[in-house]
């Protein structure tokens, strides 16, 4: 791949993204979207009012528009990308394309029906080791980012994540009360497995992600274990690299 990183911590920095979104064209992170298509019909009306966080030079907002999702809302940090995908889809009425970051999403309370993300989060934990602990930075990035996805869906509304993660790891992340959503999951992919984690908004965790919050918080009271990321091994694709 032309455009993997000398470390792949720099999956993290903007300048990064907005250099290879100079010559890029295009780049579905978990497959393109008719993969998963048959998934996102279940739980994203045509007139949802929808928010896609990251989405960079994907393919997913377009042919989305084309399969009649008309009310489309585009975030990325990368000032390239969020200007290149704009003039690609000028003629597209109803999608908008904005630079925000996920943790500042400056939107009004209840904006949307749907907020959807396709390895953005994965791309934010590029550095975790272990699946069983994520390090005190991630989780408050994390934390930040899923506290405005949660102020900004209507009651009812949904969160869908895509992503590599399995269950067992990334509902430890999801699962938390305060975020007011019950989590399910789904998934998708032949030979490798990708999933859909669909979180709804005004509906409480299931008694067993309920415990599990329960389980996690408990385990968080002794004082917090500092984690020290090794360096990952260079000419590696992140999502490679990343267990959570």
């Amino acid at each position: 791949m032309d455009h993997l990183p000398d470390n792949n911590s720099r999956y993290k920095d903007v300048e990064y993204w907005d250099e290879r979104y100079k010559t890029e064209q295009c780049y579905d992170w978990l497959g393109s979207f008719s993969k998963f298509q048959h998934l996102l019909e279940k739980f994203v009306q045509k007139e949802d009012s929808i928010l896609i966080l990251g989405c960079g030079n994907s393919s997913m907002s377009g042919d989305m528009y084309n399969a009649g999702y008309r009310a489309i809302t585009n975030v990325d940090y990368s000032s390239v990308c969020i200007s290149t995908m704009s003039e690609r889809y000028s003629n597209c009425p109803g999608m908008t394309w904005h630079q925000m970051d996920v943790r500042q999403l400056s939107f009004p309370d209840a904006s949307f029906d749907v907020v959807l993300e396709k390895a953005t989060l994965d791309a934010i934990m590029v550095e975790e080791k272990t699946p069983w602990e994520v390090s005190p930075q991630t989780a408050c990035f994390i934390h930040q980012a899923l506290t405005e996805i949660s102020r900004c869906l209507k009651p009812g509304g949904r969160f869908i994540s895509v992503t590599f993660a399995q269950p067992f790891f990334r509902k430890r992340l999801y699962a938390r009360a305060e975020y007011d959503w019950s989590i399910k999951h789904h998934s998708y992919g032949e030979g490798f497995e990708y999933f859909v984690y669909v979180m709804t908004k005004g509906e409480e965790l299931s008694p067993e992600d309920a415990a599990l919050e329960k389980q996690l918080l408990e385990e968080t009271k002794p004082t917090p274990t500092s984690i020290t990321t090794p360096e990952h091994e260079d000419k590696e694709d992140f999502l490679s690299n990343i267990d959570v």
